[in-house]
């Protein structure tokens, strides 16, 4: 199949070009590049045994360009869709630039794709459209909760104008993969999670401290009501995720209509627990400060993901320590990232 995959060149996006070669489709990457590298599809290129990505830099808002990208490549067999921005933190001190961008982006993209005759869509959601969770672990059944902060918040109307859509309209297939928390790194350590600036999520903390590029990490609240007081998340190998993309594509070519899968582990695992087992995966020991509570986050989330067993034949296969080993072993072979 040829796919559009609008932010190819970030973490994630990065990880799916791998897997989307290994499965014998052909992506097409867009990208602003505004949090990523071209270097990573460099390298994506290079895992892949391709002589190059093709690769269009430009914005999902920017209409004339991505109408020129579709016009020029022809027909698309559908769009991964992971372009958006995705801090919590940030999204609460910037929220008009993330409902802008996420938002105003996305209904841009919906748009050429119609006109260009492109309905099928596998949109990168997240587990934080359940809010704070009634239940854990949390089904697909799970209603939909009050989001904390504006980046769920847009994942959420995202969710729901697709849904809206397909609805209206039959011909477009629609895949809502819920994402838990991705970590990790291609086993090779040439691609893995680059942030600009200070990041925003735990793992790239880690490793960035272990590297000597910042002092300590900051826990963000010791008082939840977790087993040792830190906040409990279902971490997921970022390559896991990279292959639950590529299962979902089986979805869209049985005309799903609308279908949502969480992809995730199953185990939650706290904050203390994650940086225990990165110093046994590793050796190499972590400072920590605890520090107040981020506003927007919850206590505990962590997934069923036997629907997408059942459905796509995916199943997470790396533990946690996979994931810490990976994680340090591109931060260490890239101590400045790329």
């Amino acid at each position: 199949m040829k796919i559009l995959v609008t932010g190819g060149a970030g973490f994630i996006g990065s990880h799916t070009l791998v897997e989307l070669y290994a499965a014998g489709h052909k992506p097409v990457v867009l990208d602003n590049l505004s949090n990523s590298s071209p270097k990573s599809l460099e390298r994506v290129a290079e895992l892949a045994g391709v002589e190059s990505v093709p690769f269009y830099e430009c914005d999902i808002r920017d209409r004339a360009a991505v109408d020129a990208l579709l016009e020029k490549e022809g027909h698309f067999d559908a769009c991964i869709h992971f372009a958006g921005l995705k801090a919590v933190g940030e999204s609460v001190a910037k929220p008009w630039e993330y409902y802008d961008n996420n938002i105003g982006g996305t209904l841009t993209l919906l748009d050429c794709m119609r006109w260009h005759g492109c309905k099928n869509i596998i949109f990168s959601s997240s587990a934080t459209v359940y809010g704070d969770p009634a239940v854990v672990p949390i089904t697909e059944e799970c209603p939909k909760g009050h989001c904390t902060n504006p980046y769920g918040q847009t994942k959420s109307m995202l969710e729901e104008i697709m849904s809206d859509m397909q609805k209206a309209d039959p011909e477009w297939n629609v895949v809502l993969l819920r994402y838990f928390n991705p970590i990790g790194a291609h086993r090779s350590g040439r691609i893995g999670e680059n942030p600009n600036g200070i990041p925003n999520n735990l793992m790239p903390y880690i490793t960035q401290v272990a590297i000597g590029r910042r002092k300590e990490l900051g826990v963000f609240g010791n008082d939840y009501d977790t087993p040792d007081g830190t906040g409990v998340r279902d971490y997921i190998h970022v390559v896991d995720l990279a292959r639950g993309h590529v299962c979902a594509l089986k979805a869209i070519e049985r005309k799903c209509g609308l279908a949502v899968y969480n992809l995730g582990t199953g185990r939650g695992y706290s904050v203390l627990e994650v940086v225990n087992a990165f110093e046994q995966a590793t050796g190499v020991k972590v400072p920590y400060k605890i520090q107040p509570r981020r506003p927007g986050d919850i206590a505990t989330c962590y997934s069923d993901p036997s629907k997408a067993a059942a459905e796509l034949g995916w199943r997470a296969e790396y533990g946690i320590e996979d994931m810490c080993r990976d994680s340090w072993r591109w931060q260490s072979m890239n101590p400045e990232g790329y």
